[in-house]
């Protein structure tokens, strides 16, 4: 047996070019970069998926490199013994045929697949890392819930997508040593999904400034006309929040597709279903 560590996946969809193929893919194929594919340092002994359908490429995956899909989180776990049998665990809530609520929120079982995953590490007398896809979740009641049932095991918990270590054009990386006082970041579509990627790139580069990491004070968050209306203190009221958008909708996916061109969209022209977040950083 390897002594290399053992890592189980719990995922809602397994398809192409799901958050499941983007994460888990690179664990049975490798990791992708410029100088080739690199290795991974762990190996991937089980999954679960929990709706798999016409589409899914889990299995055929699975089936490829020898690793086992269990019907249940508890035997993805515990690889069908007794107790925890792995040392970490990739949780992807995303993708599947899950309710929406009135916020148009996917209810993804995120807190449902956590909860699973810390009783068996509860009565195995033993914690794991975990890294959950994306946010914790759609409400904060239950991201709480996440954080502190995870803190009370002393497991580490890991949460976030690949937004913030991915490829950008033009290359920006600020200096840890500079001032940022104001920073604007402009997303699109739906707010629950693309919302978070939008302030994750957008905390991923301004706490790369003299201070760090200091945590977040206060949020707000305007919708519809209040987008427009911003509070008077702060970049979205002014300076970099009205200046033009740099959209380009012909400008295709990829590293190499040529420079970006702007055209010229101002923030009062941009379409009236809007969403507005200020989040304004500690120290």
């Amino acid at each position: 047996m390897s002594d290399r560590p053992r890592i189980a996946a719990i995922v809602t969809e397994y398809f192409d070019g799901s958050h499941a193929d983007v994460i888990v893919t690179k664990y049975l194929k490798g990791f992708p970069t410029d100088d080739g594919f690199q290795v991974p340092r762990v190996d991937l002994v089980s999954m679960y998926i929990d709706q798999p359908t016409e589409r899914d490429i889990g299995h055929a995956m699975a089936r490829e490199y020898d690793v086992p899909i269990f019907p249940s989180i508890l035997t993805a776990l515990t690889l069908g013994g007794e107790e925890l049998a792995v040392d970490g665990v990739l949780l992807i809530g995303e993708h599947g045929e899950y309710a929406w609520n009135e916020k148009e929120q996917q209810l993804f079982p995120r807190k449902y697949f956590l909860e699973q995953i810390c009783g068996v590490m509860a009565t195995s007398g033993r914690s794991v890392p975990v890294f959950n896809d994306k946010h914790l979740s759609y409400n904060w009641h239950d991201a709480k819930w996440m954080y502190d049932r995870m803190s009370g095991l002393e497991a580490p918990l890991m949460a976030g997508s690949s937004l913030p270590v991915c490829w950008r054009k033009p290359w920006l990386e600020h200096d840890p040593d500079g001032t940022i006082e104001e920073a604007v970041a402009h997303g699109f579509s739906g707010l629950e999904i693309y919302g978070f990627h939008t302030l994750e790139v957008l905390q991923c580069m301004v706490e790369r400034r003299a201070g760090g990491e200091t945590g977040v004070a206060a949020v707000t968050c305007l919708e519809g006309d209040e987008s427009g209306r911003p509070p008077k203190k702060g970049a979205w009221s002014g300076g970099p929040g009205r200046s033009r958008l740099c959209r380009n909708r012909k400008q295709a996916h990829g590293p190499d597709r040529g420079p970006l061109q702007p055209t010229g969209h101002r923030i009062d022209r941009i379409p009236r279903r809007t969403t507005g977040c200020s989040a304004d950083a500690r120290g």
